[in-house]
C-alpha cells in the first residue's frame, strides 16, 4: 500500500493577503487558484521543488474557522518548511520582515528556526541533517 498526504488546508481570512504572502515573501508558487462561485475559491499553494505536499488557503466561513485562524495547532508549531540552505532562506526571510521567534539552533536532526506566517502560525523552517550532509559531498 502506498498513501501519502498530499495537501493540507490553512484557514485564512482573505485569500489575496495569504496568496500574496506565500508567493511573495516564501517564495511559494501559486499552484492553482480556481473559482468555486459564491466567494469560494480552490487556492492551492506550495514551495517551489516540492513534490509531496501543498497548502489548500481556506478561507474561514463561519465564527469558530475565523477563531482558528493562526492557531490551528493551539501554540505549537503547525508546519515545517524543509530547505537545502538554511541560511540562505533564513537571510532571505529576515531581510523580509518575516517574525522569528526562535532564533537559529543546531539540533541532532538539522539546523532549525521558528517563524511566524501572517496569522501566527508556527513553522519551524529547517535544514534536516541529511540534506547538510548531501550539501557537504557536492
Amino acid at each position: 500500500m502506498k498513501q501519502s498526504i498530499a495537501r493540507i488546508a490553512l484557514v485564512v481570512d482573505d485569500y489575496d493577503k495569504a496568496i500574496d504572502f506565500y508567493t511573495n515573501k516564501l517564495d511559494f508558487l501559486l499552484v492553482e487558484d480556481t473559482d468555486l462561485g459564491d466567494g469560494k475559491r480552490w487556492v492551492i499553494v506550495a514551495p517551489q521543488g516540492s513534490r509531496e505536499c501543498s497548502l489548500v488557503l481556506a478561507k474561514a466561513d463561519n465564527e469558530k474557522q475565523l477563531a482558528s485562524i493562526g492557531n490551528q495547532t493551539s501554540g505549537r508549531v503547525f508546519l515545517f518548511l524543509y530547505t537545502d540552505d538554511f541560511w540562505r532562506d533564513y537571510y532571505k526571510m529576515m531581510e523580509r520582515k518575516i517574525r522569528f521567534v526562535r532564533s537559529p539552533e543546531k539540533m541532532p536532526y538539522g539546523m532549525v528556526a521558528v517563524f511566524e506566517d501572517l496569522y501566527g502560525n508556527l513553522w519551524d523552517l529547517l535544514e534536516p541533517v541529511e540534506m547538510q550532509q548531501q550539501q557537504q559531498q557536492q
